[in-house]
């Protein structure tokens, strides 16, 4: 049995609470016409659920309406367009030619190193 998350935004972070009253996150920002995707955090016990995948999505299907293009900070979006390759015409122009493959490993060692 699946289970729908609701997604609820703000104007920093999007969110899904959870039955537990925990929250799975994705911190944003907007500026210049680009969707930051800051940080994602999913509670340890709520992993492996499709959250973080939940999260970006809405985030996603947000800069569409809104007409803004994607920033991937985080190592969670990074590998999010690495596992589907079709949505890359949606990043901004900075990011649509670097090896994502390798931005996500340096976003790893970045957020490794907070």
């Amino acid at each position: 049995m699946s289970v729908e998350y609701k997604v609820n935004m703000t104007s920093r972070v999007f969110y899904i609470r959870l039955p537990d009253n925990s929250k799975a996150y994705l911190k944003y920002h907007i500026e210049g016409g680009k969707l930051y995707l800051d940080s994602t955090y999913t509670p340890e016990n709520w992993r492996g659920r499709g959250l973080a995948k939940r999260l970006v999505e809405y985030a996603l299907d947000y800069a569409v309406r809104e007409g803004l293009k994607i920033a991937p900070i985080c190592s969670y979006s990074v590998y999010y367009f690495i596992k589907n390759p079709d949505k890359v015409d949606m990043l901004a122009d900075e990011y649509r030619g670097i090896d994502l493959k390798k931005y996500y490993e340096e976003r790893l060692e970045a957020e490794k190193s907070k």
